[in-house]
């Protein structure tokens, strides 16, 4: 499993800086939808959403992507369409029975991914560096904690959602998301202090665990251990976006209110 995640990271990793970084936007926007629309049909699978909810799911997550990609915003509106088009393709199905069951999971779901993936394309207009920024921070931080907590780890951070996880290896996400947020600064450029990227940095390894016991709670849930297995060693699209999901937003308003320019 450990030589599977490394050659899978060894592989994918420099391919997504060139792509990132080489492209224009829209190629990641494109790119951002791909991912989104893999873990929105993960977690309606692994919810055992099928049938028309499940096409209406998708349909609406491929249209609200679309949508942001090509207007540049989230229209509000749209968010209003997720549950007036559930709440109606339910009524397709026989019966009234267990339809708010049925409902919820489809439209969490287009709130969870498509509503929260939308920031990365948005975050992509700042320039390709703080999409390498958002990634590297998270996932740096995600390794620290992983390998921090496997040597270091002796408190349970939340046992009931994440049995493996650890307050040390919470701790290690914390300071390596600082640490790459620094070292980006340094390296990139960023238009603002390094000081101040690493306290981005920070934040980005700190809301990565919210993200990640957040997706850990559907998966127990739903009884499942990975997302799916499309990425060796790794798991599925999901279980490698929970912390950039939750982090984004967070980049993105960080972003505005430091005034850094297009």
């Amino acid at each position: 499993m450990h030589a599977k995640r490394l050659l899978t990271a060894a592989v994918l990793v420099p391919v997504f800086y060139l792509y990132i970084t080489r492209l224009p936007s829209i190629w990641f926007d494109s790119l951002a939808a791909v991912m989104g629309m893999l873990a929105l049909w993960e977690f309606l699978h692994f919810y055992g959403v099928h049938g028309v909810m499940k096409l209406a799911g998708m349909a609406l997550g491929l249209f609200f992507l679309a949508a942001a990609a090509l207007s540049g915003q989230a229209p509000a509106g749209l968010y209003t369409l997720f549950l007036l088009v559930a709440v109606t393709a339910r009524l397709l199905k026989t019966g009234p029975s267990s339809a708010l069951k049925d409902i919820s999971p489809v439209v969490t779901a287009l709130l969870y991914i498509p509503g929260l993936i939308v920031y990365q394309m948005f975050i992509r207009d700042f320039g390709a560096q703080w999409i390498i920024f958002l990634y590297g921070t998270v996932w740096i931080g995600d390794s620290a904690a992983l390998y921090a907590g496997r040597s270091l780890g002796k408190r349970k951070l939340y046992p009931e959602v994440s049995p493996n996880k650890t307050v040390e290896g919470a701790i290690a996400s914390v300071i390596g998301g600082a640490a790459a947020g620094f070292a980006a600064g340094m390296v990139f450029p960023l238009g603002i202090s390094p000081a101040t990227s690493a306290l981005l940095g920070l934040l980005m390894g700190t809301t990565a665990i919210a993200g990640d016991l957040v997706e850990s709670m559907f998966k127990r849930d739903a009884g499942v251990k990975d997302s799916s297995n499309i990425l060796p060693g790794h798991g599925g699209m999901l279980d490698k976006l929970d912390g950039p999901l939750f982090s984004a937003p967070i980049l993105y308003w960080g972003l505005v209110l430091l005034g850094v320019k297009f």
